[in-house]
């Protein structure tokens, strides 16, 4: 078994509000990491309440940041970060509220640069693969399925 640390109720306020305060933090983030330190139930649960009513958590504030992070950093389509989201517990409330910050013609011109940044990279010949590939790739990345069959489309109709 690990060696927990125990600390006191203030050293555990002071060091999760800075944890909080460092980037925005949900609830499921901030709970796993007072339990890494060993800390009871009860006094998870009063910090909980406290960091809320502080402001230190904020579930709308933290969907709105990660969807703009993923989509501007790591290129995610809508599907990939909404999925994220709900592994972390977030409402579809605060998902909704967080694609709000993706621009919807800034959506549509990433897919395609995607698109035709992983097409020229792709070396197969036949033209099913190639779609085929290209679709594997897009969806992976989170992009909508129509969309992107819908993007490829218009690839291999140039």
């Amino acid at each position: 078994m690990q060696n927990r640390r125990v600390y006191k109720i203030s050293e555990a306020k002071s060091r999760i509000k800075n944890y909080c305060a460092l980037q925005d933090r949900c609830q499921l983030d901030v709970r796993k990491k007072l339990t890494e330190w060993g800390l009871m139930e009860s006094t998870k649960d009063i910090l909980m309440i406290e960091l809320i009513n502080e402001q230190f958590i904020d579930e709308e504030r933290y969907a709105r940041s990660f969807c703009r992070g993923k989509f501007k950093i790591k290129k995610w389509g809508k599907r990939k970060i909404a999925f994220e989201l709900r592994k972390k517990k977030i409402s579809a409330v605060c998902i909704q509220k967080g694609m709000e910050e993706i621009d919807e013609l800034e959506y549509l011109s990433e897919l395609e640069m995607q698109a035709q940044k992983k097409n020229k990279l792709i070396k197969d010949k036949n033209h099913f693969s190639r779609k085929s590939k290209l679709a594997k790739h897009l969806i992976d990345k989170g992009y909508e399925s129509d969309l992107v069959w819908k993007k490829i489309k218009e690839i291999h109709n140039k």
